[in-house]
């Protein structure tokens, strides 16, 4: 797997970073159990731009919560439930979803699930000047 350089504030300083999903899975599933149901790993940090593989043992739940930016999941394995603005999108191996920053949303795993979350992360001056800034914190 691969190992990068980051700077003070995480970023990786590589300009390119390339990741075998299959070996993070393995890897993941090697953790088991995890604590949660959930299980987290930031692939790739930007100032502008995050990637995180995430994990879900089954009836593993993430509360409400919103990202700041805008994000895409897009499953990997298994079958998730997201529930946002009234309605239920399942989300099978394959499925990808967009969703705009700062919508609540909570994800539940209906199967052993894994998702690739990526977000267009807001500047340091966009962070501060948004109404909602500190719901879910």
């Amino acid at each position: 797997m691969p190992s990068f350089h980051s700077d003070d504030s995480g970023n990786v300083v590589e300009p390119v970073a390339e990741f075998n999903l299959k070996q993070e899975l393995d890897a993941l599933q090697q953790k088991k159990p995890w604590p949660s149901g959930i299980h987290s790993k930031l692939l790739f940090k930007k100032d502008d731009f995050r990637c995180l593989l995430i994990a879900m043992e089954p009836s593993a739940v993430m509360k409400e919560h919103h990202a700041d930016g805008t994000i895409s999941v897009q499953v990997l394995q298994g079958l998730i439930r997201l529930n946002t603005q009234g309605k239920q999108h399942e989300l099978a191996a394959g499925g990808l979803l967009g969703l705009g920053a700062s919508i609540k949303h909570d994800i539940t795993a209906i199967e052993d699930s894994a998702f690739l979350l990526t977000i267009s992360w807001p500047s340091n001056e966009e962070l501060l000047a948004m109404k909602h800034r500190g719901y879910g914190t």
